[in-house]
């Protein structure tokens, strides 16, 4: 077949931090957790679709909480490459919305809201064949490009590393220990000695890997996670504060503010009982 579809059902995501020579179209029907791809962390959760170009590196992860429930993880994964249906199909005029969506892709794409006939497709192609799967494939890519009001890209940028996959596995041995441990205190020393670094080297590389210092990617994951409680839960914002690993409340709202570029209580009074749970361009 000219392109892959695969349903993985497991205890929790264990994909390592990768990337593909080829376009990777994701569906969530179950399952939470952090999204890092390219220089980015953002919440993921139930029916969200993603879309990533070539090379974009990127990894889901499952939070503690989730893994806690016992549910299974659920993702709907299809794998094409941009010439499956020949050299120049995608230059045809009648697919420039497809085309652009697919160009965009090299930032990751998120649609930002939940589309029952698109998740309908996700589930239809599981169990299509042949001619049938090929049009259900392109039907899902019209209708997502046809979405651009819902769609939000996941990075600002066009990461300017990229990543051999030896340097992918070690990246990704990192970012699971920080998400794994970031309501606990994450240690630099103990995160250089998983990369198998001494701590000096292993601070330049994590800098230029992530275009963050080590400090500056916990307060990132943990002000990410903030904005997942307070758009769902009725927690007061100390407990958010406490809940995300910071044990000073003035600290906590100095980070989510530069992170965020508003209070926490600001972004709860906008995003209280709304799906939006990304982080766009803020640092």
């Amino acid at each position: 077949m000219s392109f892959v579809v695969r349903e993985y059902l497991q205890p929790h995501f264990n994909s390592p931090f990768h990337f593909h020579d080829a376009y990777e179209l994701i569906m969530i029907p179950k399952s939470q957790g952090k999204l890092y791809a390219g220089t980015k962390v953002l919440n993921f959760t139930d029916g969200e679709v993603f879309l990533f170009g070539p090379g974009l590196a990127h990894c889901f992860l499952n939070d503690r909480s989730f893994k806690e429930t016992g549910e299974t993880a659920h993702a709907i994964v299809i794998f094409f490459k941009e010439d499956f249906l020949g050299d120049s199909f995608f230059e045809n005029a009648e697919l420039v919305n497809v085309r652009s969506l697919l160009q965009a892709s090299s930032m990751g794409i998120k649609l930002n809201s939940i589309d029952s006939e698109l998740a309908v497709s996700f589930h239809r192609i599981t169990q299509s064949k042949g001619m049938e799967a090929l049009l259900l494939l392109l039907q899902m890519l019209h209708r997502l490009s046809g979405l651009h009001e819902h769609l939000v890209s996941i990075d600002s940028v066009i990461p300017k590393v990229r990543h051999d996959r030896t340097d992918a596995e070690r990246l990704e041995k990192v970012i699971r220990y920080i998400i794994d441990n970031f309501k606990d205190e994450p240690d630099s020393k103990e995160a250089a000695s998983i990369a198998c670094m001494n701590e000096a080297a292993f601070c330049r590389y994590f800098k230029r890997r992530t275009e963050k210092t080590f400090s500056q990617f916990v307060n990132y994951v943990r002000v990410t996670h903030a904005t997942n409680l307070l758009s769902k839960e009725n927690w007061t914002i100390a407990g958010i504060c406490y809940e995300c690993g910071y044990k000073n409340i003035s600290y906590f709202n100095r980070q989510f503010k530069s992170i965020i570029g508003v209070t926490p209580l600001e972004y709860r009074s906008v995003h209280r009982g709304a799906a939006e749970t990304l982080l766009e361009e803020v640092v």
